[in-house]
């Protein structure tokens, strides 16, 4: 991966400025690789990462797995897509195994989780099954430590 984008994807608040001062390159030169990696869609956006714990936010997440059978043209993907545009949904994978997609969904409680599930979800034509397996407590999110130790060391092997 360039090395540009590998500094926006351990942290997307660096200025250009930053990054160019990291990079030994021009301002400028990264200012347009930015602009043009957004425009063609390489950069598809920006998020930070929010430790909700602090905030006390209630929310209920759970990674659902499903099994799907692909459609003649579209194979998994008209499915897929499908799936990935509900509001809950907030990642969807094909998956290598016992299953065709993860889809990590999110709600405001577990009511709203099984309302999506067993009224939005699964009545898709096409959807064979799921399996719904709800998150407890997060310890790393998008390669952040959620308990807050910013340490590079490493975990030690024993025989």
């Amino acid at each position: 991966m360039d090395e540009l984008l590998k500094l926006l994807r351990d942290d997307a608040s660096l200025t250009p400025g930053q990054i160019a001062t990291r990079l030994n390159r021009d301002e400028s030169e990264i200012d347009s690789r930015i602009k043009s990696m957004e425009e063609d869609g390489v950069i598809l956006g920006y998020r930070t990462v929010i430790n909700e714990n602090k905030l006390e936010v209630d929310l209920v997440r759970a990674v659902i797995e499903v099994k799907i059978t692909p459609e003649r043209e579209g194979g998994f993907d008209r499915l897929a897509s499908r799936i990935a545009k509900f509001d809950e949904v907030r990642s969807c994978y094909l998956m290598s195994g016992g299953y065709d997609l993860m889809v990590v969904v999110e709600g405001s409680d577990l009511k709203a989780m099984s309302s999506f599930v067993s009224e939005k979800l699964a009545t898709i034509q096409g959807v064979i099954s799921t399996v719904t397996h709800f998150m407890l407590k997060p310890y790393k999110e998008q390669g952040i430590l959620m308990g807050g130790e910013f340490s590079d060391e490493k975990l030690a092997v024993s025989p």
